[in-house]
């Protein structure tokens, strides 16, 4: 192991992701309040070890806000347009969705998609343009779900496609059509989070969860009982399905801190291991602080607050800024410089 293969304590979101097992099923909305301040890069990580994972990302309880200007409107048009069926008349003849629409409506509905893909993983190119013309139904079917969470329909159709591609390309046996659904959902609601993301609805959530605790509180205080759901609701002038979302959050975020909590049995029974652990631990502190010492106290006090060296919990660039007076921008600058400088000690 060389000098600077430590590891540090996960961060919220990993923490989280950690307790899931293949299938399992990831709320969006939950995920998005715990990146809500990281890197575009862990965002990236996050998405991964979904994919990696084999877990599932449940947008739909992310809150459907209407917008303005004329993506909002495109996007009310096309969730309208859906409840009807999507008549093409409706839409002009030169729209690139209609177009979309008419050419996907003269490729064949039906066929042995099972056989199909059992060729394809022998690499028959003619059977593998055949599954992805059949794919297409299914891909446009799945888009529909999404309607109305921020992405447009042909960007939805797009997204699908290319994990239709993925299922197609990445199949080898079992069930095609559950992997090719699974596929085309993923990258489906990857976009609804990042496009979410973009629209700062972590930012939104975060505060909601503050005011959900504010309110909760104060009622308790009022009722002297706990209140309902569509009492908390009322107070936050929200609806019983977003306050419902909210708490569900909250819960999550309780279970997972006392999961945290609990000491492994092995931890109990253990202790003389655990002491040679706390030595080795207390040598590899050491040999952190020895690298450290060749940084300037700025950046050797910023690497401690981004890490938990200091015993505590890794802050955010944004908390590490408050308290060096720095900017977020100006953290993430000088850790890396200082990262790249403890390497080249090593």
């Amino acid at each position: 192991m060389n000098d600077l293969d430590f590891s540090f304590e996960d961060s919220p979101w990993e923490a989280f992701l950690r307790t899931k097992r293949a299938g399992d099923t990831v709320s969006a909305a939950n995920l998005l309040t715990m990146l809500e301040e990281e890197s575009e890069q862990a965002v990236e990580d996050a998405l991964q070890a979904l994919e990696d994972g084999g877990l599932n990302l449940d947008v739909s309880d992310l809150p459907k806000a209407p917008g303005s200007g004329a993506a909002a409107l495109r996007l009310r048009q096309e969730a309208q347009l859906v409840e009807k069926g999507l008549p093409l008349e409706e839409l002009e003849p030169n729209d690139p969705l209609r177009l979309y629409l008419e050419e996907v409506a003269q490729l064949s509905p039906s066929g042995n998609e099972q056989a199909l893909a059992a060729k394809c993983a022998a690499a028959d190119e003619r059977a593998m343009e055949t599954l992805t013309n059949l794919g297409l139904h299914r891909v446009l079917e799945i888009a529909k779900d999404h309607v109305g969470l921020g992405v447009l329909l042909l960007d939805l159709i797009q997204e699908g496609s290319l994990g239709l591609w993925q299922a197609i390309q990445g199949y080898r046996e079992g069930n095609y059509a559950a992997c090719r659904d699974y596929w085309i959902r993923f990258y489906m609601a990857k976009a609804v989070f990042l496009q979410a993301r973009a629209n700062g609805v972590g930012q939104k959530l975060r505060e909601a969860l503050e005011d959900y605790r504010a309110v909760d509180e104060r009622l308790l205080s009022e009722l002297g009982r706990n209140p309902t759901l569509e009492e908390i609701a009322e107070a936050m002038h929200i609806s019983p399905e977003e306050a419902s979302v909210v708490k569900k959050m909250l819960d999550d975020a309780r279970l997972l801190a006392q999961a945290k909590k609990q000491p492994e049995p092995e931890e109990e029974k253990e202790a003389e291991e655990q002491a040679v652990e706390d030595t080795a631990y207390f040598r590899m502190r050491q040999r952190i602080l020895e690298l450290m010492s060749v940084l300037d106290e700025t950046d050797a006090k910023l690497i401690s607050l981004r890490f938990g060296l200091e015993g505590g919990m890794p802050l955010s660039p944004e908390e590490t800024g408050k308290r060096l007076d720095l900017t977020p921008d100006e953290v993430v600058a000088r850790e890396a410089n200082a990262l790249s400088k403890l390497r080249s000690e090593r």
